[in-house]
C-alpha cells in the first residue's frame, strides 16, 4: 500500500512539475510588421511565420523559432525588390529564408531581451534583440527595434559605417492558443 502511494505522490509531483514547466504558446496574428530601413533601401517582409512560447514568470521554458519568406520582400519598388532577391543581396533562390531561433530570454529592465541565433543567407550568428510584452487578457504584443550589420551576413556589396547597418522594428500582436 505504502508502494502505491509513494508512486501515486510522485506521478502527481512530476505533473506539477511538467505543468508549470511550460510556457504560454502565442498565435501569431496577420497585423504583424516587419521594417527594415538603411542607407540604400527600406521597406518591409511580408511573410513572417513561428512559435512563440512566452511566459513572464517562467523564462527557461520560453522560447521563439521564427521565420522571414525572403521573396516576401517588399521595398516599394519591384526592380529594387529583384535585386534584393538576387545573387548579389539575399540569394533567395538558394537561400529562401531568414531565421531565428532564441536560446536565453531574461528580464532586461521594463522589458526584456531575447539572445539567439539569427541566420541570413547562410550565415548563423548569435544576436541579443531587446523587445516589450504588453499582455491584454488573451491577447499580447511583442515590439521591439534593433540593427544587423548586413557585412555580417554577406549581403550586398561590402559597406562602411552607416551604410552596412539595419535598422529593424518589429511588431508582432499574438492571441493565446
Amino acid at each position: 500500500m505504502k508502494k502505491i502511494v509513494l508512486s501515486f505522490a510522485t506521478l502527481l509531483a512530476l505533473t506539477a512539475v511538467f505543468a508549470f514547466s511550460i510556457a504560454s504558446s502565442w498565435n501569431i496574428k496577420s497585423d504583424y510588421s516587419i521594417k527594415f530601413s538603411g542607407e540604400d533601401a527600406s521597406g518591409i517582409f511580408k511573410t513572417f511565420t513561428g512559435t512563440i512560447n512566452f511566459d513572464e514568470k517562467n523564462l527557461a521554458a520560453s522560447n521563439f523559432a521564427v521565420t522571414i519568406d525572403v521573396k516576401s520582400i517588399n521595398t516599394g519598388n519591384g526592380m529594387q525588390n529583384k535585386h534584393a532577391i538576387g545573387a548579389e543581396w539575399f540569394d533567395a533562390a538558394k537561400y529562401p529564408s531568414i531565421v531565428f531561433n532564441s536560446s536565453k530570454i531574461a528580464k532586461a529592465g521594463t522589458g526584456w531581451q531575447v539572445t539567439g541565433t539569427l541566420e541570413m543567407r547562410g550565415v548563423k550568428k548569435e544576436i541579443t534583440i531587446p523587445f516589450a510584452f504588453v499582455p491584454k487578457g488573451n491577447e499580447a504584443v511583442f515590439s521591439g527595434t534593433f540593427n544587423v550589420n548586413r557585412n555580417d551576413f554577406g549581403i550586398g556589396k561590402p559597406a562602411s559605417g552607416t551604410a552596412g547597418v539595419i535598422k529593424i522594428e518589429v511588431y508582432v500582436p499574438v492571441t493565446k492558443k
